[in-house]
């Protein structure tokens, strides 16, 4: 993404989180924030969002916050209490949050933020006393020092979402951050999405990913950071996390789309994949 410039790929993904509240019922992701939130800009075409690629697109959207929304609530049980969203964009765990204990810190590019501040504003939605904004603009400041300015405890475990972000990345971007959550103490983690190398896919599974990756350059914001399930263990590995998990589409539909009457579930060729890991 551009500096000073807001997301637009942010806004589509917040759109499809905001038609799974209306279109798919029960929701995978519960989120009473999603339509408020959009406010007049929620408009869509019913007919076109039935189609069998918007309803996938739509499935991971919705699986994918849900699957590190669980993943956080694990972190919570073991006594977690700060939670880092990084690539906020229009997340809206913190409006929603049901831990009275955990502090949240939204981090993303500067103009993203604003953007979103102001459509809170616009939809009267308070920003809980829970939630820290983090304006970071990563060439001129480093995760970790934005987020020490910004309250966080450094000396404290945490857990960090980083959902739709990995695949935009440079590979020495994306070390930096796992090198910076690495260094919190024992017990801090991270659940990330990212993208298997296209030539490890079936072709099935790369026609799906060409579409996408052609929707999201169109945008201004192409894929630039691939992995096999085995480079990427490397990558967490050698960054110091020990427990590393994977999941991909048979093992989001098996944990959230089973038995739908509707049929709503991911497709066999895939749209991402899903990583957790602990320090």
């Amino acid at each position: 993404m551009e500096t000073g410039r807001a997301s637009k790929t942010a806004f589509r993904v917040a759109m499809r989180r905001a038609i799974h509240q209306i279109l798919d019922q029960p929701c995978v992701l519960v989120d009473p924030i999603a339509v408020p939130l959009l406010g007049p800009h929620f408009t869509f075409d019913r007919e076109r969002e039935m189609s069998p690629l918007a309803r996938a697109f739509r499935a991971f959207m919705a699986a994918r916050s849900r699957f590190a929304e669980d993943r956080l609530a694990d972190a919570v049980a073991s006594g977690g209490t700060q939670y880092a969203v990084l690539g906020a964009g229009l997340d809206t765990f913190a409006y929603r949050n049901p831990f009275p204990n955990l502090r949240i810190f939204e981090v993303d590019f500067p103009a993203t933020q604003e953007w979103k501040r102001s459509l809170l504003v616009e939809a009267a939605i308070p920003v809980p006393g829970s939630l820290t904004f983090v304006p970071l603009d990563f060439e001129h400041k480093t995760l970790a020092a934005g987020l020490a300015e910004s309250g966080f405890d450094l000396g404290a475990s945490a857990f960090f979402g980083w959902l739709g972000v990995v695949p935009y990345l440079t590979r020495d971007a994306f070390r930096a951050t796992l090198q910076a959550i690495a260094q919190l103490p024992a017990g801090s983690g991270a659940c990330f999405d990212y993208a298997l190398s296209p030539e490890s896919m079936s072709p099935l599974r790369r026609r799906a990913f060409e579409t996408l990756a052609a929707r999201v350059a169109a945008a201004g914001e192409p894929f630039h950071l691939f992995f096999t399930p085995d480079e990427l263990e490397a990558e967490l590995r050698s960054a110091g996390f020990h427990t590393i998990g994977f999941a991909d589409s048979d093992d989001l539909n098996s944990l959230y789309f089973d038995n739908r009457s509707d049929g709503l579930k991911l497709p066999p060729e895939g749209l991402g994949m899903m990583a957790s890991a602990w320090v």
